[in-house]
């Protein structure tokens, strides 16, 4: 789980303007953070599978999330998935 002021730095850093809080963009990141946090808990336990159908879950709504940027704002694709280093 993310802290407070994890998310507010998230927040701060991905917002689109000062009182963003639930854009795709700040989403994306948010899931982000929690996917690396829950692949290092996963590599500790790998018999942990109702965290892993967590992990996929938020894989898939992510893509989802990125999914719906190409399509609608490319150059906020582009740029997010440039910040959190992302593949695609």
């Amino acid at each position: 789980m993310l802290t407070k002021t994890q998310k507010k730095s998230l927040i701060k850093d991905h917002a689109i303007h000062e009182k963003d809080s639930g854009s795709v963009e700040v989403q994306v990141a948010f899931l982000t953070k929690q996917i690396n946090e829950l692949s290092g808990h996963l590599k500790k336990n790998p018999k942990d599978h109702s965290s892993r159908r967590g992990l996929l879950q938020m894989v898939g709504k992510r893509k989802r999330f990125l999914d719906y940027l190409l399509t609608k704002r490319k150059s906020s694709y582009d740029k997010i998935v440039k910040k959190l280093g992302l593949k695609k």
